[in-house]
């Protein structure tokens, strides 16, 4: 329950796109300060998504499971009827429960959960100023676009950017102990 941890600080409706989300308060300070930045050079950022503890990651699977929720555009569970061959299509963007980086409460979207938002127009100016600004307010997109230097895991995610300085600590944690 993040509401009941001072380490977490509820989003502001200025900085997020519903009420009820939660970050950690060093992550949401350096997220004003990137998203006042960012308005100064003519660009909006607003938090959609952010802390989410096992309950909600496990409703977001789910719901893509059981076909409730479309997954680019179509029922998993129609057009899907292999098990196996579901869960891999649902993982190329969503993890499973207890796996997200977002329980951390470092990890956010931002602006949109759709690839082609970010192709073109405001959205792909949106990215374009993240890509080359996120950093300097720690900020890092982890899920980049696949190639010679990552050939594995989630798909490409524009909208989703991790708060480093915490996040490289949980990440760390996380390799040494799970295998």
């Amino acid at each position: 329950n993040y509401s009941k941890e001072s380490i977490f600080s509820q989003l502001p409706e200025s900085l997020a796109s519903r009420a009820g989300m939660y970050i950690r308060t060093e992550a949401k300070d350096a997220f004003v300060q990137m998203k006042e930045a960012a308005k100064k050079d003519g660009v909006r950022l607003r938090i959609i998504s952010a802390a989410r503890n096992f309950s909600h990651q496990k409703r977001i699977w789910e719901a893509k499971w059981n076909g409730s929720r479309q997954v680019g555009g179509k029922n998993l569970r129609q057009v899907i009827p292999n098990e196996k061959a579901r869960a891999i299509e649902i993982l190329k963007y969503s993890s499973m429960p207890g796996t997200s980086r977002h329980h951390w409460g470092t990890d956010i979207d931002i602006n949109s959960l759709s690839p082609s938002y970010f192709e073109s127009g405001k959205g792909k100016k949106e990215y374009e100023w993240l890509r080359d600004n996120a950093h300097e307010f720690g900020f890092c997109q982890v899920y980049s676009e696949k190639g010679k230097d990552r050939s594995s895991g989630y798909e490409e995610e524009k909208w989703h950017w991790s708060y480093m300085p915490i996040a490289s600590e949980f990440l760390s944690f996380y390799l040494s102990h799970v295998k």
